[in-house]
């Protein structure tokens, strides 16, 4: 088949085990991939240049600097940004292609994608997966990354318009409860930073209350309560990392408060 005028770009770090498929699903229909490592420890670069994306090595800055880089490689006009842990669905393939048919291109600046969650050991997302909806197929000269260390989202241009793709991105989130705690202590970091980078300390009041807010949120909202014993879990993990990072937020205001205190002299 003709492939798409579309570059897909994929941050990676030690993803061996998992690129792989993600590669596959794109591989085959649009113009370039290209994986942007930060310095893997393990294959992940030996198995994605075998599947046909073209990596570059990328030292690490944060989410948001990462993917302004990935866009820096692109040579097509529309971009599709999928991670390390995420597979285009047929349909999603499908729906992208009919909107480039007879040499045309989409009509709107940007498309926000339902992702899927799927709970480890699932083949696919299960009916009424959790899911959220981000902006990941774009007009490069219409949006673009942000440029921030956390919150890597598509922003558009002034008088710019966004639509929503009907089918969906399956996202392989945690690979164990391990892995979940890893992640969320590292993200949960850099979220701190980011908050202390702002100005903004969390009160005791949103420390005592955000993790409960979180749970019930989960639980209900993004209907994890429909899963049984992993939604329950997931919901769970969802408020321990809500939590963690406010209290590693407030932990840095007061060492930041204590070293600009006056030292007391004996």
């Amino acid at each position: 088949m003709n492939k798409l005028p579309l570059s897909v770009f994929i941050i990676a770090r030690d993803e061996a085990d998992r690129i792989l498929p993600v590669i596959r699903s794109v591989i085959d229909w649009v113009e370039e991939v290209f994986v942007i490592d930060s310095g893997s420890t393990d294959d992940t670069v030996e198995v994605s240049r075998n599947a046909g994306a073209d990596v570059v090595f990328n030292e690490w800055a944060g989410y948001g600097p990462q993917k302004v880089f990935g866009e820096t490689l692109c040579s097509q006009k529309w971009l599709l940004n999928i991670d390390a842990d995420e597979e285009v669905s047929d349909s999603l393939r499908r729906e992208i292609t009919s909107m480039f048919e007879g040499g045309q291109e989409p009509p709107l600046a940007a498309y926000q994608i339902p992702i899927l969650i799927c709970f480890p050991f699932d083949k696919g997302p299960r009916p009424f997966a959790p899911s959220n909806d981000p902006i990941r197929l774009y007009n490069r000269e219409k949006a673009g990354f942000k440029s921030e260390l956390v919150h890597d989202s598509v922003v558009l241009k002034p008088n710019e318009v966004s639509g929503k793709l009907k089918h969906h991105i399956n996202h392989r989130c945690f690979r164990s409860h391990h892995h979940a705690i890893e992640k969320i202590n590292r993200y949960s970091s850099m979220q701190a930073e980011d908050m202390i980078k702002k100005g903004r300390k969390p009160s005791v009041l949103r420390l005592l209350t955000e993790p409960m807010t979180a749970f019930l949120k989960s639980m209900f909202l993004r209907r994890y309560v429909l899963f049984g014993v992993n939604g329950f879990t997931e919901s769970v993990i969802y408020a321990f990392a809500r939590f963690i990072r406010l209290a590693k937020a407030r932990e840095a205001w007061k060492q930041h408060e204590a070293n600009q205190s006056p030292r007391m002299h004996d």
